[in-house]
């Protein structure tokens, strides 16, 4: 790089070079040809200013010196100069450029987005979802004292405090911060407390904040220190502003609970079973039960099964027995007037027919002698003990409570769940008909995301449902005593059983298992250990989606890339392997909606339009007429409606004005001419710009009031500028993805382009111009790059903890690196890339590392780690505690102590080896003894030191001394070693191509440019070809228009922006380069020139955390196995390397069999055996226990695990006989 180009990037400002001491004329060419240069800034059109405003703008530049203003100032005061001039547009005129448009990114993510949707989860948790919780389990009665209750008539969330004092002492708490708990091992959990009412001598009455429990808060939610603090109120928390927040803290681990995939409940869906056959199934979803109830279609006939149910059901007997209609109306409710599907359901009358149901009652009976003994009761300790009931009411029961059980029964009116039933069947017969109206199950619409307020809130309200039970055995006990002395306190049954709601929650988040009872649900793998390899990491995390299905499956429909997908899941980041597909990624700007309540839906929904009726007024003839409309709310038909479109527009236009929610979505379904609303949780949506007549709603005017911080995202919404789509309602709508291609039938424009991708597939600079595959690589090995992970890094004791020495910001950014602050804590390193084959060392993508560059710092990285113990007390009082150092006779440490402080711990910045002592803790010799009735406790201790146990040396970087919240005192020691690249160290660059280390070559010996510029990496061009990974070629060459231009803007690689090669060779070509980016190269070993010229620029390379310190192994002898008496595995155990079964093939092809002999035998479990050449048995010490006698019994050498193998089969009667072919000499 020209080292006066860099002086001028320094210290010149693009625009204000030129306009000192010239005439306004000249000024304007100059600006023009400055901003000419910039494709990618802001189209300006100039005009020469009136005077007035040149006066102006003299007159200010004299007031402000631009050698003491910085270089942006001076930018944004011509920026406001001329604002009113761009493209000669008033404020009022439609937004049609990219640059305008991408404002609202930075306001949407303040808002939504990313993390913030498990934060509105868990705010709507803890402020309405668990008082919900509360209220329908408000009163607790007593079996045994009828008069006596016990109310909870409110319930809240304080704030974290430390869990050092009694539980009702909520006043003496003190609030903990979350670096706090991280190093102390503690919880981050604030106390819930209850307001209860119950009578005391016959009076009602009043006690306000029991403590009921303590709950884990999530870090940055409203009932967490960090919510809305600014930057300097981080600093004294000791956090990184930058951190996304979003988990929490258990035991001093950081937990995230991913983001669940599930299919969406109460809602039909229609799909081919095994064998071809058409059946409608819904899962029905309640606070007491969750059940699935399916309708089939078989030899064509109609059966509704359920798991309540013995056998299907005959669905004419079902409808029966709901409504006591006649045939008529049934056929009616199915079919309307349609003559084809009253043919194709003419045939289950029959069926009820031969089973002789024509009546109400008949059903009932007919459908309560199939149901399953004592299962429609609601569950509970004594269930099943009662008598069984008769069929009528056990039939009343189950379709009441069970079958369809979303759809609520009041007063014993059966019709809504009729027309449910009668709705799923005429879908089956439509898709019988038609087999595009067959659902896909991996339609994103038929999905719902589960987030951590839902997934707790099924976990609390089990856990209070345990409760409840505990307080009301508690009370019963009490009641039962003959002779009371005193009235009863519920406080103590509250707080002895409260401990169990704060254990259950800790225990779920802790483990990852969510097991709910009264669903039967257990969920293995819900919460995982938040990654913190990398900022970009944790970000990824955060982002996670994990889905149910298993992994081990090869089916392909649940992995592949759905259109439905489009903008709300990120295409690039996913697996490689078995997870691929299934653990997917949210996409930048995708919001999960929380609910929102569908009584005010349902109000609205009645008043739009006229002629709306509600469902249960309607005949089937009228729901089935031309031009009907069913409209469902959450599944559930509400209402109907003969204008669809006119209903749909307005519904719209009431939500565009604030007075429905913004996440409520509506999308009508032409096929099967119903409309759906849904309020409901875990959709996925995202925000549009609306566009009306062909004309976008958004205006220069609202960018102003966003730049100048006068209006909010929230504010355009409710302005009806943008709103949020689900991907139902997106099937109605018509996106143009530019502004150019907006016509009159478009409805909606997309804000940016690029946001289809995540958080973590948009660190790719020009990630359009890859094949697919290498986007997807480098997802993954961005999250193992090592970098900065948080401002805070240095306060943190993590386990293991990767730093880069020198990260720097990449040279080519995209607006997704500004917008996630990848650019303030980045995972790697600009180097200096010359494309070339150098020596045979960088064949197979391995790369040439220049020897002074890494003396220099590059690709250096610190590897810190945690030892930790914690001093025990015993029940007998005696407790662990520190010793001091071991000392020779000269007085000097003995040679493991020699880095340890006379208090027993290790001294921070004392060099640690192999066996060294860094903590030196002594255990009492007796833990039992009480010193009761002559049983004394010893005094005595042995050592138990913690030591450092890697062969490598690393040096004492830290040592704490705290206490967990139990009070047992804790000491963490964290060591570093900084490790500079060496040979077979991976790395990668943003596109996938991943290489080892080949060489590291002297700086004398590389090739230089006429510049003088010698590469840090060089790297083999016939990585190009195969892997067509054109961005990386594009990043070079606008990373080295950047540099040598000093203009930071030029680095923009954004996805499906314009094609960057012909602008940037003119900026190359106008600094004296070549416009294709190659050099003039002359040979560091021969002084010679290179014959081609080559390939060479700034390229952004990450150095992953795969490392040939932490996995080189080899050994000579060393430990084996007990049991199979072969060397031990892995490199922590110090052991073996396996040669297993394809490379035995591989000698057995060979033909070296005393090679194998030596490799399987000699060198790893070779043992000497007697055996008997006459049974070919086992013998022991020369004799066969089955000849009785020792003339036949030779030795020989066999693998000790095959012996044992022989043994075990004998064991389980199975006789292993061995033909000796050899003759072995007798030994005795």
């Amino acid at each position: 790089m020209n080292p006066s180009n860099l002086t001028r990037a320094k210290t010149s400002s693009p625009l204000a070079v030129p306009c000192r001491r010239q005439p306004a004329s000249q000024f304007l060419i100059a600006i023009r040809k400055r901003l000419n240069t910039d494709r990618g800034a802001k189209r300006i059109r100039l005009t020469f200013l009136p005077t007035h405003l040149c006066s102006a703008s003299r007159s200010r530049l004299k007031q402000h010196d631009t050698t003491k203003m910085p270089s942006a100032a001076i930018d944004d005061g011509f920026e406001a100069l001329l604002e009113p001039f761009y493209n000669g547009k008033k404020l009022t005129d439609p937004i049609n450029t990219k640059e305008d448009k991408y404002q609202l990114l930075p306001a949407f993510l303040k808002v939504k987005g990313l993390v913030k949707q498990h934060i509105d989860s868990y705010n709507y948790f803890v402020e309405e979802d668990i008082k919900k919780i509360v209220e329908a389990n408000r009163v607790v009665r007593c079996d045994q004292e009828p008069s006596f209750w016990l109310e909870f008539t409110d319930i809240r969330v304080g704030k974290p405090t430390r869990n050092d004092n009694a539980q009702t002492h909520i006043q003496s708490a003190k609030p903990v911060s979350p670096m706090e708990c991280r190093l102390r091992d503690s919880t981050y959990a604030a106390p819930v407390v209850v307001d209860i009412a119950y009578p005391k001598n016959g009076v009602r009455n009043i006690r306000k904040n029991v403590q009921l429990c303590r709950i884990p808060v999530m870090l940055k939610s409203s009932k967490c220190y960090l919510n809305g603090a600014n930057n300097a109120k981080m600093e004294d928390l000791n956090e990184c502003p930058l951190d996304p927040g979003g988990y929490f803290i258990v035991g001093g681990t950081e937990k995230v609970i991913l983001i669940q995939e599930q299919l969406s409940k109460n809602r039909v869906i229609v799909e081919k079973d095994d064998k071809g056959g058409v059946q409608a199934s819904v899962t029905s979803s309640t606070h007491e039960r969750k059940s699935k109830t399916y309708v089939v279609l078989k030899k064509d006939r109609i059966l509704l099964t359920h798991n309540i149910l013995v056998e299907p059901i005959p669905i004419v007997i079902v409808l029966k027995a709901l409504g006591g209609l006649s045939d008529y109306d049934i056929m009616e409710l199915v079919a309307g007037g349609d003559a084809k599907y009253q043919d194709d359901f003419l045939i289950n009358f029959e069926e009820a027919a031969k089973a002789g149901v024509y009546t109400q009652q008949q059903a009932l009976e007919y459908v309560g002698a199939r149901v399953k003994m004592g299962g429609p009761r609601k569950p509970g300790p004594r269930f099943a003990a009662g008598p069984r009931r008769n069929p009528i009411e056990e039939g009343l029961d189950a379709l009441s409570n069970l079958i369809v059980a979303h759809v609520t029964v009041k007063d014993l009116d059966f019709y809504p769940k009729t027309i449910y039933i009668a709705m799923m069947v005429r879908r089956i017969l439509m898709a019988v008909h038609n087999p595009e109206l067959v659902d896909d199950r991996d339609f994103v619409g038929n999905k719902r995301l589960e987030l951590a307020g839902q997934l707790l809130s099924l976990l609390f309200e089990d856990l209070l449902k345990q409760f409840i039970s505990g307080v009301k055995s508690n009370m019963e006990h009490f009641f039962k005593k003959p002779n009371r002395t005193s009235a009863y306190d519920p406080v103590g049954a509250i707080g002895a059983n409260g401990i169990l709601i704060t254990q259950g929650l800790n225990r779920a988040i802790q483990s990852g298992n969510w097991t709910v009872k009264r669903f039967g649900m257990n969920r293995a793998g819900v919460t995982h250990v938040l990654s913190r390899l990398s900022y970009i990491a944790a970000l990824g995390m955060m982002t996670r989606i994990s889905s149910q299905f298993e992994k081990t499956r090869k089916v392909s429909g649940p992995r592949a890339l759905q259109p439905s997908q489009w903008g709300m899941l990120c295409t690039s980041d996913t697996p490689e392997g078995e997870a691929c597909g299934l653990v997917k990624n949210l996409a930048l700007m995708t919001h999960i909606t929380t609910e929102a309540g569908e009584e005010k839906v349902k109000r609205c929904v009645s008043t739009l339009i006229e002629g709306i009726r509600l469902i249960e007024e309607c005949s089937g003839t009228e729901m089935h007429e031309e031009n009907a409309f069913i409209i469902h709310v959450n599944g559930t038909p509400y209402a109907l409606t003969l204008d669809a479109a006119a209903f749909a527009k307005r519904f719209k236009q009431f939500r565009r004005r604030g007075v429905l929610s913004a996440f409520i979505g509506i999308h009508t379904s032409h096929a099967t001419a119903s409309i759906h609303i849904a309020t409901d949780e875990g959709r996925i949506c995202r925000p549009y710009i609306i566009v009306q007549n062909g004309k976008s709603m958004l205006e220069a005017a609202h960018l102003e009031l966003l730049r100048s911080k006068k209006a909010t995202f929230e504010d355009f919404l409710k302005k009806g500028v943008l709103e949020y789509l689900d991907v139902n309602e997106e099937n109605d709508a018509l996106i143009a993805i530019h502004e150019s291609d907006i016509n009159q039938n478009t409805t909606h424009l997309e804000i940016e382009p690029f946001t289809i991708l995540g958080a973590v597939a948009g660190l790719i600079p020009f990630p359009h111009h890859n094949q697919s595959p290498r986007n997807t690589y480098q997802c993954a090995m961005g999250k193992q790059a090592i970098g900065f992970i948080a401002y805070n890094q240095q306060n943190r004791i993590d386990t293991l903890h990767y730093t880069l020495v020198y990260p720097q910001r990449p040279m080519v950014i995209t607006k997704t690196i500004q917008l996630i602050h990848y650019d303030k804590l980045p995972a790697g390193q600009n180097a200096t890339v010359v494309v070339m084959s150098y020596s045979g060392y960088d064949i197979e993508d391995a790369l040439v590392l220049n020897k002074a560059s890494c003396d220099r710092g590059f690709g250096r990285c610190q590897v810190f780690k945690k030892s930790t113990t914690e001093l025990t007390s015993y029940p007998n009082g005696n407790r662990d505690r520190l010793g001091g150092i071991q000392r020779d006779e000269d007085g000097r440490p003995k040679d493991r102590h020699g880095v340890l402080d006379t208090d027993g711990l290790a001294i921070p910045g004392m060099k640690l080896k192999d066996g060294d002592i860094m903590i030196m803790k002594e255990t009492p010799l007796d833990q039992q003894s009480t010193g009761i009735a002559g049983d004394r406790a010893s005094t005595d201790f042995r050592p138990s030191p913690i030591s450092y146990k890697i062969k490598d040396p690393a040096i004492v970087d830290k040592v704490v001394i705290t206490t967990k919240e139990n009070g047992t005192p804790l000491m963490k020691v964290r060591t570093r070693q900084t490790r500079r690249p060496e040979l077979g160290d991976k790395f990668s660059s943003r596109h996938g191509q991943k290489g080892v280390v080949g060489i590291i070559v002297d700086q004398e010996d590389l090739p230089f440019s006429d510049k003088g510029l010698t590469p840090d990496i060089i790297m083999n061009p016939h990585g190009f070809p195969s892997r067509m990974t054109v961005g990386k070629l594009f990043e070079c060459l606008t990373g080295k228009a950047s540099v040598v231009a000093g203009r930071r803007e030029y680095g923009f690689g954004d996805a499906f922006r314009s094609h960057p090669v012909e602008e940037m060779g003119k900026v190359l070509i106008d600094y004296g380069f070549s416009w294709e980016g190659k050099d003039y190269f002359t040979s560091g070993i021969t002084g010679e020139p290179h014959e081609a010229y080559l390939f060479n620029g700034p390229i952004f390379y990450q150095r992953l955390k795969h490392m040939v310190a932490d996995k080189m192994h080899s050994r000579s002898r060393g430990p084996r196995a007990v049991l199979t008496r072969q060397p031990t595995e892995g490199r922590s155990r110090d052991g073996g390397l396996r040669l297993g079964e394809m490379e035995r093939d591989c000698l057995i092809a060979y033909g070296a069999s005393q090679l194998l002999l030596e490799r399987l035998m000699y060198s790893s479990d070779a043992t000497n055996v007697d055996v008997c050449e006459r049974c070919g048995l086992m013998g022991y010490q020369g004799y066969c226990q089955t000849c009785k006698t020792t003339s036949n019994v030779t030795q020989m050498s066999m693998p000790y695990a095959a012996k044992l193998l022989l043994q075990e089969l004998i064991s389980m009667n199975v006789g292993v006989r061995m033909q000796l072919e050899d003759q072995f000499p007798h030994p005795r």
